[in-house]
């Protein structure tokens, strides 16, 4: 395998891609009307790109939204992930909530609906 990564599908990608680097600092590495790639300084190879929900690369039978999946992101610190998020008016679905395992989670929902974990080791 020479490259993976997770593509949501969007009707606004550049709204959803300006959501994604406000909340967490990802960069634009690609950006055209219906398609951009986000990578982020600090995460080697990581790529997250944002496809445009009714274009022709994507079929009809898969552009409804999301279900049946969490994406997750880690950081160092949680606290100004949830202060973003509120400042963004992003829906908060649950948390911060300290887990049995250890971490701080919070569960939200980006502009499209795609569920978001965002946890932190302490």
């Amino acid at each position: 395998m020479n490259r993976a990564f997770t593509n949501v599908l969007s009707d606004t990608p550049d709204r959803t891609a300006t959501f994604y680097e406000q909340l967490l600092g990802m960069t634009r590495h690609f950006d055209s009307d219906w398609f951009v790639i986000l990578t982020h300084p600090g995460v080697s190879g990581l790529e997250f790109g944002i496809l445009q929900r009714d274009h022709d690369v994507v079929p009809p039978a898969i552009r409804s939204a999301p279900a049946g999946m969490i994406l997750t992101f880690v950081v160092d610190d949680l606290a100004p992930v949830v202060e973003t998020a509120q400042r963004l008016d992003a829906e908060i679905v649950d948390g911060p909530t300290r887990m049995p395992y250890g971490q701080m989670r919070l569960l939200l929902r980006d502009p499209d609906g795609t569920v978001i974990d965002v946890s932190c080791p302490n």
